[in-house]
Formats: structure tokens, sequence, C-alpha cells
């Protein structure tokens, strides 16, 4: 029961500390449609999303009414499309990202993700068919988000994979360069990729999931923030204590909202992932929640550790705010969508060498990040791999979300605007992998893969 108290404080949260619910996601199993036609596959894959999502706008929006809790998205993922598209002998799976296109918006949802492979041991049917088609795919479609996952703690690294990967999402910021590379933008490469993660662009139904569920994504860095300022001058650990308790209080609405949401729509209710996700907004960003523990700027020394400590605080406080929790649950760091990211990126403190350490202790890893224009694809593909070495070392998942700014160059930017904000162009290195990338094959998986 919620005491006078807990209403006020997560009125103030609303009001003053940009406290929302990220998204509710429904999770959609295409697998039973199916066929050998691809225009049949595109019929049914419409009718079944228009079927089972066709509630799911008017009822966030109706519990953020009745609650007075943001809901700012409501999207939809999907079973990975290269599965769908194998039984059909198409070369190309655009068809099915256009179905996938208009059921959103037809739904009126925010996003839909699942134009995805999962290659991290090798190309199945459909899977190399699927990865070429992405350029195209995402370049005539509004809402489509895609993803591939080219290694696993279990498999190794796809080389191949990753060295396509890098070819691919530079073709896709070529082709959407007139929307300021916006393709790239909705195209995530990962390793370890998890099956019931509810953000966007990485989101997909796993063929482990029910037929159709539903998942939240709570936020809240301002929350925190505002806790941890609060607090004043305090030790490490209590600090940690704080947002372990500020972690459970963002779980809590987030566990409400999707036990409400679950039970109107008739549908399984997933997980909570409790990963404090950030937006352009000034107050709402984990790089000032770090700052406000003690960096004059993020980026600095120290940087990686005080991530580290919010990641394992966050988890331990909201995990027993909800009955089940899922997704990705930590701390995002996109820099177009963290306001303190982008000024530390502005003031020189930080750089996409450090963002790589610090994808070793947070929820994913190099996201929305806009790199010079003429970077190769070659180097991209190192990038990721990078990126996918630390997250099959480390058995944990890591990401690539990164954007070749076309014709743009070190100091520009790319302007998304909304939940996307806008991406300084970062440096990259200038000396060559290329002939690291072209050896392709597959890194073997590591020692502690082996835990039978």
């Amino acid at each position: 029961m919620l005491n006078s108290f807990d209403i006020l404080e997560t009125i103030k949260m609303i009001e003053d500390e940009h406290l929302d619910i990220r998204t509710i996601t429904m999770g959609i199993s295409l697998l039973d449609c199916i066929s050998g036609d691809i225009q049949a596959v595109s019929d049914k894959i419409y009718d079944k999303i228009t079927r089972r999502a066709e509630h799911l706008v008017r009822t966030g929006e109706e519990i953020e009414a009745e609650l007075g809790i943001p809901i700012i998205n409501k999207r939809i993922s999907v079973t990975p499309i290269a599965l769908i598209g194998a039984a059909t002998d198409a070369d190309s799976y655009v068809p099915l990202a256009q179905a996938l296109d208009r059921a959103a918006q037809t739904c009126g949802v925010n996003f839909v993700g699942g134009f995805s492979a999962l290659v991290q041991k090798g190309f199945a049917k459909g899977d190399e068919i699927l990865i070429r088609s992405i350029p195209e795919a995402l370049a005539s479609t509004e809402l489509v988000c895609s993803s591939v996952n080219v290694a696993s703690t279990k498999a190794g690294i796809n080389l191949d994979a990753v060295r396509m990967m890098g070819e691919v999402i530079r073709e896709t910021a070529e082709r959407t360069a007139d929307r300021q590379c916006i393709g790239a933008g909705k195209l995530v490469v990962f390793a370890n990729a998890v099956e019931d993660n509810p953000f966007m662009a990485g989101a997909f139904h796993g063929v482990g999931e029910a037929d159709c569920v539903l998942n939240v994504g709570v936020s809240g860095p301002g929350v925190v923030h505002s806790a941890i300022r609060r607090a004043g001058d305090c030790s490490i650990n209590e600090v940690a204590d704080i947002i372990k308790k500020t972690a459970f209080k963002i779980t809590r609405m987030g566990q409400l909202v999707g036990s409400i949401a679950s039970e109107r729509l008739g549908v399984p209710f997933g997980i909570v992932d409790l990963s404090l996700a950030p937006t352009p907004a000034v107050g709402d960003s984990v790089a000032r929640i770090l700052e406000e523990v003690g960096l004059e700027c993020c980026g600095t020394h120290g940087t990686t550790a005080i991530l580290a400590m919010l990641n394992d605080a966050v988890k331990k406080g909201g995990v027993m705010a909800s009955a089940a929790v899922g997704g990705l649950s930590g701390a995002f760091i996109p820099v177009s969508e963290d306001e303190g990211m982008i000024h530390a990126v502005h003031a020189g403190s930080l750089h996409l060498d450090k963002l790589e350490a610090m994808t070793a202790v947070c929820s994913v890893g190099l996201d929305m990040i806009a790199i010079p224009g003429d970077t190769p694809a070659d180097t991209i593909s190192a990038i990721i791999a990078d990126e996918a070495a630390i997250g099959v070392v480390n058995s944990k998942t890591t990401a690539v979300r990164i954007i070749p700014a076309i014709g743009k160059q070190v100091g520009e930017e790319l302007e998304f605007g909304g939940l996307l904000g806008s991406a300084p162009v970062m440096d990259v290195h200038p000396f060559s992998a290329s002939r690291f990338i072209s050896r392709g094959g597959r890194i073997p998986a590591p020692m502690h893969s082996l835990k039978n």
C-alpha cells in the first residue's frame, strides 16, 4: 500500500526529476507466420501484429492518464525476421520490413524491432539475405529497427559477420544521409543479445518467449541524480545505498504499470528492465550522476569506477521491486541521448576509447555515437570486434550503435531531435585494422565458456 509520503514523493519525481516509464513493449512471435511465399508472409505479419497490438497504445494512454505516470513510448518487438524469411525463396527481406512498418503505423507505436539475425556461430539460410537487406529496409521504412548478434560467450566472435556489419552500417548511413544518417541510428550490432529487451533499437522477441508478452523499461537518471545531490558529502558506500533505494522506488512503478497493462491487454507480463535511460533534457543524464558523485567532467579518471558502482547498485535495488527483472538492466550511456555526455564530448573529456572502457561495466555498449563520414568500413568493423570481445570475455551484453556522419567531420553534429537528441562527431583512430578484419573466420569462445 502507498502512503501519502510515497504518493507525494512520486509526484515530485515525475514533475521535477524526469521520472517516467520509458517504454511498454509488446513482444509478438511470428513463427506461425512462416510461409513459402514472401507476400503471404508479409500479409500474415501485418495481420498478426495489428491484431495482437491493436489496443497497446490506447491502453498505455489510459494507464498514463489514470496514474499520472508518463509512458513515453509504446513499442513492438517480433521474432528475428531472418528466421521467418528463411522459408521463402526471396533474395531480399525488404518487403517484410515494409510489412512491419505498415503494422507499426496502423497500431500507432513509436518503433518496431526485430528485423534481426542471430549469427554468432555462423550463417543459416536467411541470415545473409537479411543482413544484406538492412540498408534498403531501414532507408525505406520509418519505424523499423534492426539488430544482428555477431558474438556470444558460448560461440565466440563471427568475424565474417563483423566484417559484413561494418559495410552494412556504412551503406545504411549513406542511404539515409539526407535524413542525418538516421538509418544507422536504428541498427545495433550485439554480443550476447538478450531475448526480452524492451529498448530500441535492439529489441527482438526471442524464440524462447511465449507467443505474446509485455515487457516494461523504466527510466529515472534525474531521480537518482537528485537523491545523490540531496545526500551531500557522504561516503561512497552510502551513495551506493541511496542508489539502491532509489532504484527500488523506480522499479516498483514499472512493475505496477506492467501488471496493469498485462491484465488489461490479456497478455502475460514478461519483465521489467531496470536500465537508467537518459534523455537530452537537462537533469535527465547518467553523465551528470557520475559528476554528482565527484567528477569534474564525465570521462575523466574515475568515470569507469563510479559507473560500475552505479550499474551494480541499480540492479541490487531494482531486483527486489519486481517479480521478474530482465532485459539489460543497469545504466545506458548513449552519447546523443544524454545531455551530460554531449557536454563531456564538447569539453574534450570524453573520447571513444574511454567510452569503450565504460562499456565493460555498464548495460550495453557504444551507443548513438557519430563518427566522421569518411571512416572506412573495416574501421567500423574493428570497433565492433573490440566491443564484442568485451562482451564475450566478460559474459555480458555489449553492443555497437555507431553512425557514420556522411559529409561531416569531427566538431560537427548530427541532429536527430526528440529522444535521439544530437550526436557530436567523435574522432576515431586513423590507423587501419583492415588486415585483421579481412582474415575472416571465427574468434574462438573463451575458456570460461565451458561451464558444464
